[in-house]
C-alpha cells in the first residue's frame, strides 16, 4: 500500500510539474516545488530534494534559488547547522498572487509613464493607456478575491496543530 501511494505521488509530482513547465517555470524548479508541495511537512533539505528528484546538488541549488526568488518556497536555517531547509508556505498561492499583484502595480506605473510620454493621441499611447486600465482593473479584482478568500478560508494547521479560523482581512 505504501509503495502504491509513493508511485501515485511520483506520478502527481511529474504531472503537476509538467503543468508548471507549460506555464513557463523551469523544469527542475517545477519538479522541486511539486515534491515539496506533495510532502506532508512541505519541508526538505537540499540533499533530500536531490535524492527525491534524482538530481545533482547543483541542479537542486539553482531550482530552490529560483523558487525562493519568486516567493514559492522559503529557506529556513537550522540553528547550529550549516544545512538549509526549503519549505512551501501554507498559504503559498496567496503569497504568489500577492507578489504578482505588486508586479502588476509596477507594470501599470511604468505603462502610465509611457502613455504620458507617447501621448494619448497616438496609437501607441492609447494602447499603453488601455493596458494601464486593464492592469488596474485586474489588480483590484484580485485584491477583492484575496480578501474574500481570507474571510472564508481557515488557516490550515501544521501537523499536530489545532485548526484555527483566520479572521477576515488577515493573511
Amino acid at each position: 500500500m505504501v509503495m502504491e501511494r509513493d508511485q501515485a505521488a511520483r506520478r502527481f509530482v511529474e504531472r503537476f510539474a509538467g503543468l508548471m513547465v507549460e506555464a513557463g517555470m523551469p523544469r527542475m524548479a517545477a519538479r522541486a516545488f511539486a515534491v515539496l508541495l506533495a510532502r506532508d511537512s512541505g519541508r526538505m533539505s537540499a540533499a533530500e530534494l536531490a535524492g527525491a528528484l534524482r538530481a545533482s546538488p547543483a541542479a537542486v541549488s539553482g531550482s530552490v534559488r529560483y523558487l525562493v526568488g519568486v516567493g514559492m518556497v522559503h529557506r529556513e536555517d537550522e540553528p547550529g547547522s550549516r544545512r538549509h531547509y526549503y519549505r512551501v508556505p501554507d498559504d503559498v498561492w496567496d503569497e504568489v498572487i500577492g507578489l504578482r499583484g505588486r508586479l502588476l502595480a509596477r507594470w501599470a506605473a511604468a505603462l502610465r509613464d509611457g502613455a504620458e510620454v507617447l501621448g494619448p493621441g497616438t496609437p501607441a499611447g492609447a494602447r499603453l493607456a488601455e493596458s494601464v486600465g486593464y492592469f488596474e482593473f485586474i489588480s483590484a479584482e484580485v485584491a477583492r478575491a484575496r480578501a474574500r478568500w481570507h474571510g472564508l478560508s481557515p488557516r490550515r494547521p501544521r501537523p499536530g496543530e489545532p485548526a484555527v479560523a483566520r479572521p477576515a482581512g488577515t493573511g
